[in-house]
């Protein structure tokens, strides 16, 4: 083999190998070895577990977690047993403490009242609780119709509505077993809606006075609106009446008296005289 040939041969191998070695360098480097997530077992549900219940030892199970956790994630079942659910769990799910009422508060409904805020409970039919579409978490508006105190039903305006409350949650809804005048047990339909204390005042109020109506909107549609109260009057106004024009009154025109004229020749003068009507019998 020729001398120049092999030695050509020999420096492009070493040089190859020198490029091979810095590029393994550079990349070793730059390769970040992940370390192996953490893995935490963490109280989860046994099965769906519905708002207001007592968490008992069967009801709950563990799972395991890797990486972080999330915040306020229940560790050992003994912190979970006893408390109430406040927000309805779901078979698997990782127990967290803000879905559970604080312990010693009990269960049921009160425990998932926020300080502050108060439940009242409405009685509704079938049509007014939105044909049995109204059910926990939903938002709705409360109407209520009447004759306003100091009005004359038979005035000519009726019964009005009026919008009371808007954007409302609801806590729960179901029925209740009330006795009628005849002492008959009867189901009746309540929804329970969370409320300030002054709200809760209007309530019970409308409640005794007025008639109720649910209004279903949509949770994500939060802005207040300011309808204006509508009277039986107007629901049978005649379709794009307008108002009356208003009548305009203006002082009479006072005439000036009838009057004739009389052309009087005296030789070659001529001249004119007016006499008012009815001076010719004079």
């Amino acid at each position: 083999m020729n001398r120049r040939l092999f030695t050509i041969l020999i420096s492009a191998f070493l040089i190859a190998a020198l490029c091979s070695f810095v590029v393994y360098r550079i990349v070793s480097r730059r390769m970040v070895v992940s370390p192996v997530a953490k893995v935490t077992r963490v109280v989860a549900a046994a099965a769906d577990i519905p708002l207001g219940s007592i968490l008992k030892a069967s009801d709950l199970s563990s799972i395991e977690i890797a990486g972080p956790l999330p915040q306020g994630v229940i560790l050992k079942p003994q912190d979970a047993v006893g408390r109430g659910v406040v927000s309805a769990l779901y078979a698997g799910e990782p127990i967290l403490n803000s879905r559970l009422a604080p312990p010693g508060s009990g269960g049921g409904l009160a425990a998932t009242i926020p300080t502050g805020m108060r439940a009242v409970a409405v009685k509704v039919d079938q049509i007014i609780g939105v044909a049995g579409f109204v059910t926990p978490g939903m938002r709705v508006d409360v109407l209520i119709s009447g004759n306003p105190p100091g009005t004359n039903p038979n005035n000519g305006a009726g019964t009005m509505t009026k919008t009371l409350l808007q954007n409302i949650e609801v806590l729960s809804a179901g029925t209740d077993i009330q006795k009628d005048a005849e002492g008959k047990p009867q189901q009746v339909q309540v929804v329970n809606l969370m409320v300030t204390p002054e709200q809760a005042e209007m309530l019970s109020l409308a409640g005794n006075e007025t008639h109720i109506q649910l209004v279903l909107r949509n949770p994500l549609d939060t802005e207040i609106a300011k309808p204006a109260e509508t009277s039986v009057a107007q629901l049978f106004a005649p379709s794009g009446a307008s108002p009356a024009p208003k009548r305009t009154y203006s002082k009479p025109v006072q005439r000036a008296p009838a009057t004739y004229q009389v052309q009087v020749y005296n030789g070659s003068k001529q001249s004119e005289a007016k006499f008012p009507v009815g001076e010719e019998k004079q």
